[in-house]
């Protein structure tokens, strides 16, 4: 059963847009760009952000469960965001063909 606030957040547009981008293999391996919205949400977001997953490499296991906890925050503050990690997502293999052509 769910309540009549999470039923509102729902349908409502998100209010900023964030990009969690992957810097490389050096320490700070992350940065976080407000692309639009309210700037001091999307500062307080950022340290929060930051804080999860500054010391942690796109490959370390500790990385997805803190990428989920960063998904959850950003859906209940209703920011959109974008993860840039270098490479190409799950989705976007299947689009390459199976075999190669000659």
């Amino acid at each position: 059963m769910t309540n009549f606030a999470e039923q509102t957040t729902l349908n409502e547009p998100p209010r900023g847009h964030a990009r969690i981008v992957f810097l490389g293999s050096v320490s700070p391996h992350w940065e976080v760009y407000g692309d639009y919205g309210d700037q001091n949400m999307l500062e307080e977001f950022r340290a929060r952000v930051l804080a999860r997953l500054i010391l942690l490499p796109r490959n370390d296991p500790q990385f997805r469960r803190n990428q989920e906890r960063v998904s959850k925050d950003a859906e209940r503050e209703r920011i959109s965001i974008e993860w840039e990690l270098g490479y190409p997502v799950a989705a976007s293999a299947e689009v390459a063909p199976a075999t190669p052509t000659e």
